[in-house]
């Protein structure tokens, strides 16, 4: 064999020999520290699962919550008193059911968005719920009156505007499932509801005058109610106004607003006979065939003996025009004729 045969298979040999040594090494090392190893993948997990659990976890539970969506079905308002009124809330959350988790009962305040900073007119207590995809929501409580300023603002947009916009938010905690932890987070909503768009629609039939001083008119008023809302309101006054003079006051007793258009009350009043009667005569009034407009104000408002200020306050604050064929009224009940004199 010649030398460079023998050199590279001497080459050959030793490199075979260090690769061997290396693994025996290498193995050696394994089996004498494997204790190192195991000991930093324990404080990998007892870093990373306290992590995963006080931070991923909550923030997935806070994402899934926000995410959700609330609806209101129906709002109930009855035995309207001074200091406080029952209020039940028919609603629906829905989500995309993928988190399995209860969230814990929790006082909710609700505040009109419509201003800014937003303001809280209520609370409620809302109960323990889960997260599945559709949960119904049903509550009925008593809810004392914390702020009337508050009250009556949200009252005077929800009787003039089209919609309102109402935030529901409150502190609670969530449980997921398999967890024993539980874990704050904040319900935080805000819907839209459909307002009473200041009576648009209202009408006056089928009135009835007599000669007197006090109750000589009456009427039936139609007010029609766009809203999910049914109002408790009571005895509910109004000044009447026309041609900008306050010509008497209205009255509608026992007044409770229904959703839809089937709001049909009995209205009497007080009015000046004597400046009906000349606006019937003259002109321009009297080319109007006996029809006059009038606007009502409200004036006050109670209910079982008590003033409700948060609905008389916020019914004042705008007026609304509604035109009255008197002039029929006054020709059938009094024989008056209808028509201008000059």
């Amino acid at each position: 064999m010649s030398e460079v045969a023998k050199d590279e298979t001497s080459g050959m040999e030793h490199a075979a020999n260090a690769t061997g040594s290396g693994s025996k090494g290498k193995n050696g090392h394994c089996r004498r520290f494997w204790w190192v190893y195991a000991l930093v993948i324990l404080i990998i997990i007892i870093i990373a699962v306290p992590c995963v659990l006080l931070l991923d976890v909550p923030r997935l539970a806070q994402k899934k919550l926000n995410e959700a969506t609330l609806t209101i079905d129906g709002i109930v308002i009855t035995n309207v008193q001074t200091n406080s009124m029952n209020m039940a809330i028919n609603s629906t959350i829905t989500s995309d059911g993928s988190t399995h988790a209860t969230i814990d009962g929790f006082e909710g305040t609700l505040y009109l968005a419509d201003v800014n900073p937003p303001l809280a007119f209520a609370k409620i207590n809302f109960p323990e719920t889960t997260s599945e995809a559709l949960q119904t929501v049903n509550i009925s409580q008593e809810v004392p009156i914390f702020d009337l300023h508050a009250l009556t603002t949200f009252n005077e947009h929800l009787i003039q505007r089209e919609s309102v916009q109402v935030q529901v938010k409150g502190d609670t905690y969530i449980h997921v499932k398999g967890i024993s932890r539980a874990y704050p987070a904040t319900f935080d909503k805000t819907v839209s509801l459909v307002g009473l768009n200041g009576f648009k629609g209202l009408s006056v039939t089928n009135p009835h005058v007599r000669i007197a001083s006090t109750n000589n008119f009456n009427a039936t008023a139609h007010i029609p109610n766009p809203s999910v809302l049914t109002l408790e309101i009571g005895n509910a006054t109004f000044n009447t106004y026309f041609n900008g003079t306050n010509v008497g006051i209205s009255n509608i007793p026992n007044m409770v607003l229904h959703p839809g258009e089937a709001n049909d009350f009995f209205i009497w009043a007080t009015v000046d006979q004597m400046t009906i009667v000349n606006a019937l005569t003259h002109r321009p009034w009297c080319e109007q065939n006996g029809t006059l407009t009038f606007e009502l104000a409200g004036n006050n408002v109670t209910n079982r003996g008590q003033p409700i200020p948060y609905l008389g306050d916020a019914l004042a604050a705008s007026n609304q025009t509604v035109d009255i064929a008197i002039g029929e009224a006054a020709k059938s009940d009094l024989g008056l004729p209808i028509g201008c004199s000059n």
